[in-house]
């Protein structure tokens, strides 16, 4: 079976099964290997009720060759950037095989958001947030959905950006109190790995005071 003929194969495999609420569309009719797909976010997680969207880059090679995946949409996610919206799957690499379907990897992809896996990341900093604090990740993965994944919702202008990383805002007003700038405390607390700090813990309060006067 040609390639042409397998994507449009697979694009009515999609449109008739409505109840995955999974769907596969070409960007531009004339270009067959440049795709988005949706799928809805996995109930009793941080992503429920979240739209996302992912590119689809489909090469000459496939189904021989996985497809290149990555989130249009912002995810907080240990296994995706939460940058460039980069996936870390297997299946999207070397365990790709011709059976996967370009439905079967969405429906991977909604799997992934439900079981993450912290310890082979692709976001290093939200890997670290999974592992030290899951309440904490939940919650700033939740605002995330909210914010990225939703429709009809407010953009983020009136969220404090420390907020947007789980980061304590208690944290960041005792340090701009001491006259640094905000952004430069947040990115620091990032880079560290800081969502929480004890005013007690003198080590972690002078890494941080160590970073800023950098």
């Amino acid at each position: 079976m040609s390639r042409a003929k397998r994507i449009m194969k697979e694009m009515q495999a999609v449109k008739d099964d409505p109840e995955a609420h999974i769907t596969l569309e070409f960007v531009n009719e004339s270009d067959i290997h440049h795709l988005k797909g949706t799928f809805q976010g996995p109930p009793e997680t941080p992503y429920d009720r979240g739209q996302f969207v992912v590119d689809i880059e489909v090469p000459m090679e496939y189904p021989f060759k996985p497809p290149k995946m990555k989130f249009d949409t912002k995810v907080y996610h240990p296994n995706v950037s939460s940058v460039t919206g980069a996936i870390c799957l297997d299946i999207l690499k070397n365990a790709w095989s011709p059976v996967i379907t370009l439905k079967s990897a969405l429906i991977s992809l909604q799997a992934l958001l439900q079981s993450p896996e912290p310890n082979d990341p692709q976001d290093a900093e939200v890997a670290q947030h999974y592992l030290k604090d899951r309440e904490s990740f939940n919650k700033t993965a939740a605002l995330w959905t909210k914010l990225y994944a939703s429709s009809g919702v407010a953009a983020n202008g009136s969220v404090e950006e420390s907020e947007l990383y789980g980061i304590d805002a208690d944290i960041v007003q005792e340090f701009e109190s001491q006259g640094f700038a905000k952004d430069k405390i947040i990115e620091v607390l990032r880079r560290l790995g800081i969502k929480k700090l004890d005013p007690n813990d003198n080590n972690s309060v002078n890494r941080v005071l160590e970073e800023l006067l950098k």
